[in-house]
C-alpha cells in the first residue's frame, strides 16, 4: 500500500475520546475564567496568579482546536471566548483590553512576516519599517502637534479612519516592493543586512523630519492623534449596560474604545489570517515555497522569481501599514524609538517560536511572547515589589526580600528571557511550537526520520499553468 493510500480510521475510533475531552477543555476554560474575575487584585501573589490563569485561557483555544468534534463546535467555543469571555475580563479591568489588543496587533504583523520569512524564505530585518509607515501615516495627518499640515490646515478628519486603513495598506505595499526591487539578487546575510539597513533608515527619517519642514516633529514625536469615530447609539448603549449591570466603570467613554479597538484588531486578525491562509494553500504559496527551497531549481521550474518576491514583500509590508494605523489611532501618540530594530527582532522572534510557515504556530508565538514580555515578567516584578514593601523574609535561608538588588529586578531580563527562549526553541522544537506540516516534513527528511504520510493539502497538489512562465515571460 502506498504511502499516500493510507486508509483514514474510522469515524468513532478518531471521536472515541471527544466528548470527554470536550468537557475537560470546557472545564478548563471555566476554571481559568473563574480565577481571573474572582481574583483580589490587591492581594500580594495575584500578580502570579493572574499571570498564570490570563496565559492558560489566551492559548485555550488553540486547546479547542485540536478537539475531535465538529467545525461548528470548534467555532461556538472560540467565539465564546474571544467575544465574552475576553470582553467580560476587559470590563473588569482595562489591563486586559489594552494586553489582548496589543496581543492582535503583534499577531497580525507577524502574519504578515510569515509570509516574507516563513512562506517565501526571505529574511526581513527591517520588517517594523512598514509598520511606522502606516502609523506616521495617520500621525503625521491628525495630530495635534504644529507640523507643518496642522498649520497649513490640511489635517485630516477623524471620519477617514478606514480610508487610511486602506491607504496604509497600498502605501506600505509600495514600500514593500520599493525594498524588494534591490535586493532581488541577495540571500542570506546579505539580505538581511540590507533589510536591517532599511528598517534603520526608514526610523532615522522620521527621526529628522523636523527641519527643514516639520513634518514628524522628530525626537518628540507626534501627540494628540485623532481616533476614529464612534456613533452616538454605541457610547449610550454603553452607558446604559454599565447603569444596568452596576459595573464598576469610572469613563464609559474609554470603555467604549477599548471595546472597539479589541473587535476592530481582532477583525483585522480574522482578515490576515483568512488571506494568509488562501495564499498559502495557493499556486502563488507554492511557488514562494520552491523559492524558499531552492531559488536555482525554482527557475528552472518556471517561476518568476522578481514576480513572486516582490509579492511577497508586498503582502507583508501591507498586513504591518495597516496594523501601524491601529496602533496610532489607539494610543495617540508617536515617537520614532517606537520602531527601533528590537521591535523587528521582537516580531521575528514570534515567528521563529511560533514555527515559521505555520499560520496557527504563529497566531499561538504572538501569545506565549507577547505575554512573556508584557505581563509574565511585568507580574513577577510586581510580586517581588510585594514581598519587598512587607518585609517578608524566607525562614530556611533567613533572606529579606527588602535586600534583593536592583540590579536583580525582573525587566532588566527581559532580552535575556527572550535570547534564553530562542535557544531553548532551536534546540528541542527547531521548527517551532506548532510547526507547519511542510515544515516538519522537511525538518524529518534532513534528519533521516521516516517521513509520515502527506496530509491532504500537499499530497497530488496539480501543477498551475499560471506560474509555468521563465523569466522572461515565455513557457519554460
Amino acid at each position: 500500500m502506498s504511502v499516500l493510500s493510507v486508509p483514514p480510521l474510522p469515524t468513532n475510533a478518531r471521536r472515541s475520546g471527544a466528548i470527554p475531552a470536550l468537557l475537560a477543555v470546557i472545564v478548563f476554560i471555566a476554571a481559568m475564567f473563574a480565577v481571573l474575575i474572582t481574583m483580589d487584585n490587591g492581594l500580594t501573589f495575584a500578580p502570579l496568579w493572574t499571570s498564570l490563569a490570563f496565559p492558560a485561557l489566551a492559548i485555550s483555544p488553540f486547546l479547542v482546536l485540536r478537539l475531535q468534534v465538529s467545525g461548528k463546535v470548534k467555532a461556538f467555543l472560540v467565539l465564546i471566548i474571544l467575544l465574552v469571555l475576553m470582553p467580560v475580563l476587559g470590563i473588569r479591568d482595562n489591563f486586559y483590553f489594552t494586553l489582548a489588543t496589543q496581543i492582535g496587533i503583534f499577531a497580525a504583523m507577524a502574519l504578515g512576516l510569515n509570509i516574507v520569512v516563513g512562506f517565501a524564505g526571505l529574511l526581513d530585518l527591517g520588517y517594523v519599517a512598514f509598520f511606522a509607515v502606516g502609523a506616521y501615516l495617520w500621525g503625521i495627518f491628525t495630530s495635534q502637534t504644529d507640523n507643518f499640515i496642522k498649520v497649513a490646515g490640511l489635517t485630516a478628519p477623524a471620519w477617514m479612519f478606514y480610508l487610511f486603513l486602506f491607504g496604509a495598506v497600498g502605501v506600505a505595499a509600495l514600500a514593500g516592493i520599493l525594498l524588494g526591487l534591490p535586493v532581488l539578487r541577495l540571500r542570506g546575510d546579505y539580505l538581511a543586512i540590507v533589510t536591517l539597513g532599511f528598517g534603520e533608515m526608514v526610523r532615522i527619517l522620521f527621526k529628522n523630519l523636523d527641519h527643514p519642514i516639520n513634518i514628524t516633529n522628530g525626537t518628540s514625536g507626534l501627540d494628540g492623534l485623532a481616533s476614529p469615530p464612534i456613533p452616538q447609539f454605541v457610547f449610550d448603549a454603553t452607558d446604559q449596560a454599565v447603569k444596568a449591570f452596576h459595573l464598576d466603570v469610572t469613563n464609559s467613554q474609554v470603555l467604549t474604545y477599548q471595546i472597539f479597538f479589541y473587535l476592530l484588531v481582532l477583525a483585522l486578525c480574522g482578515l490576515a489570517i483568512g488571506v494568509a491562509g488562501r495564499l498559502d494553500n495557493s499556486p502563488i504559496g507554492r511557488a514562494w515555497t520552491a523559492i524558499r527551497e531552492d531559488e536555482t531549481a525554482a527557475l528552472a521550474m518556471g517561476i518568476p522569481l522578481v514576480r513572486m518576491k516582490l509579492l511577497a514583500f508586498a503582502v507583508g509590508a501591507s498586513f504591518a501599514g495597516a496594523m501601524g494605523v491601529v496602533f496610532a489611532a489607539k494610543f495617540k501618540s508617536l515617537t520614532p524609538d517606537a520602531f527601533d530594530f528590537n521591535q523587528s527582532i521582537f516580531i521575528l522572534a514570534i515567528v521563529i517560536v511560533g514555527g515559521m510557515g505555520s499560520i496557527r504556530g504563529v497566531l499561538l508565538g504572538a501569545i506565549v511572547v507577547s505575554l512573556l514580555n508584557l505581563q509574565i515578567l511585568q507580574s513577577l516584578s510586581s510580586v517581588i515589589n510585594n514581598l519587598k514593601n512587607q518585609n517578608v523574609v524566607i525562614p530556611v535561608i533567613n533572606f529579606a526580600f527588602k535586600d534583593w538588588p536592583n540590579q536583580l529586578a525582573v525587566e532588566n531580563y527581559q532580552r535575556f528571557v527572550f535570547g534564553l527562549l530562542l535557544i531553548v526553541i532551536v534546540l528541542f522544537r527547531p521548527a517551532g511550537i506548532l510547526p507547519a506540516n511542510r515544515r516538519k516534513l522537511e525538518l524529518a527528511e534532513r534528519m533521516g526520520k521516516e517521513v509520515p504520510p502527506l496530509p491532504p493539502d500537499l499530497a497530488d497538489v496539480p501543477p498551475d499553468p499560471s506560474l509555468s512562465q521563465s523569466g522572461d515571460g515565455h513557457a519554460a
